[in-house]
């Protein structure tokens, strides 16, 4: 059986660790508890967060005991790493809701009901939510020079543009959820982005001088995922890559991964998958020799779009994608249409209401002029539901529906307009 490290080391996903030797004993000595926390800065979790989870799931598929630690105090305070300015705050109201759906959201990744260790789910509000500020200041506060937070990144990189008090104690009240995970769960490690490596280390060093000699805990860093073409990992046109599918389709996120660039690949098959070295390594061949086949890409897309909606959610992506590549439209059903056409310019019309096709070329826009829509339908640029349409005069029929509520239209390679009725 592999090393965990070595595996976690193969993918990939070590930037830092305190204390190699000692964590690898550990590891192998015992089934120990490890964290990583999770703030409700949004009401869902997006792929940035895919990392750690799946570090975390990693660690319990080799029998280690996960804990998600969901930030519903940081949450309130907002983590200074890696931002320019202050964050704005929310209430506690929608904070305690969004951190509800992020606990929704983990337990697909973690295994809650596993026999013999089950994943366990935290929030930092039980224990931080409790504290006075008195209580705060001499118990914890104490433990930390003003010289020694000043050196950490997360503050050091704010300093010049300016940080409020609230983000300085962020990493005074990170590093009491390690105390408190550490006294009450026996919790000895924590893992976390490249950016959370001074919050870490803050907390080792709060347990260092709370507890008795020879406490012993541990910190590992995960890389922060970069793109090869210098763009934001996660990011498109659209806005961010979400975990809930009401944000973002099953269809976009496996579109998401089917368009990584072949430089990127091999790594992403590394970081968010569970194949193993064999099989990546004979994707990474295939990607050399044959890069036009996109094999490793399609491999991803399906692994990561399983892990996060299932196998019907796949299926249902998959179909859409071959659907629209071969321009099948028809063979949609009207919820692949709803899906794969979500961000598609549309109108809804009346469903008695009898429509000729120059008329809807016009009115969506595809085409400028009638005189130009005659022509497009004439030189066979137009297609109803993906089959070419060259009569000048044709009038869309209730046959041209999907299901009685959709007609695509589409006008050249990629131009594409949605028709609903009511």
């Amino acid at each position: 059986m592999t090393n965990l490290l070595e595996d976690l080391s193969f993918r990939g996903l070590i930037q830092q660790m305190t204390d190699e030797e000692g964590l690898n004993k550990q590891l192998n000595e015992e089934k120990i508890r490890l964290y990583s926390g999770f703030d409700p800065t949004a009401d869902s979790l997006h792929i940035g967060h895919l990392l750690p989870i799946l570090t975390l799931r990693r660690f319990q598929l080799a029998g280690h005991h996960p804990i998600a630690l969901v930030g519903g105090a940081t949450g309130l305070i907002g983590d200074p790493s890696g931002k320019k300015a202050e964050r704005t705050l929310n209430t506690a109201d929608i904070v305690s809701e969004w951190s509800q759906k992020i606990k929704n959201q983990l337990s697909r990744f973690l295994d809650f009901e596993a026999a013999e260790n089950p994943a366990v789910i935290a929030n930092n509000f039980d224990w931080i939510g409790k504290m006075n500020v008195i209580d705060f200041l001499r118990d914890v506060g104490k433990n930390f020079g003003i010289n020694y937070m000043l050196a950490k990144d997360t503050v050091s990189s704010r300093i010049e543009s300016g940080i409020s008090y609230t983000e300085f104690s962020y990493m005074i009240l990170q590093s009491y959820d390690f105390l408190n995970l550490y006294r009450d769960k026996n919790c000895k490690l924590q893992i976390g982005g490249s950016d959370q490596w001074g919050n870490i280390t803050a907390g080792l060093e709060l347990i260092r001088k709370s507890e008795e000699e020879g406490a012993k805990a541990f910190g590992l860093t995960i890389p922060l995922v970069t793109k090869a073409d210098g763009t934001k990992f996660g990011k498109t046109e659209g806005g961010a890559i979400w975990l809930d599918k009401e944000k973002t389709s099953p269809y976009e996120f496996y579109q998401f991964w089917i368009n990584t660039d072949d430089r990127d690949v091999v790594k992403y098959l590394k970081y968010f998958t569970f194949l193993s070295k064999e099989e990546i390594e004979a994707y990474a061949e295939k990607t050399e020799t044959a890069p036009e086949k996109r094999e490793a890409q399609k491999r991803l897309a399906e692994e990561v779009t399983s892990l996060v909606h299932g196998r019907e959610a796949l299926e249902q992506a998959i179909n859409i994608s071959q659907a629209l590549f071969s321009g099948n439209i028809k063979e949609l059903s009207a919820q692949d249409v709803k899906v794969g056409f979500k961000d598609v310019p549309s109108m809804e019309v009346d469903s008695t209401q009898e429509l000729s096709l120059v008329d809807v070329l016009v009115q969506s826009k595809l085409s400028p002029s009638k005189r130009q829509a005659r022509e497009d339908i004439q030189n066979g640029a137009v297609y109803i539901n993906g089959e070419r349409q060259t009569e000048i005069n044709y009038t869309l029929s209730a046959e041209d529906r999907i299901e009685n509520q959709f007609t695509v239209l589409r006008r050249g390679k990629k131009k594409y307009f949605l028709v609903t009725y009511k």
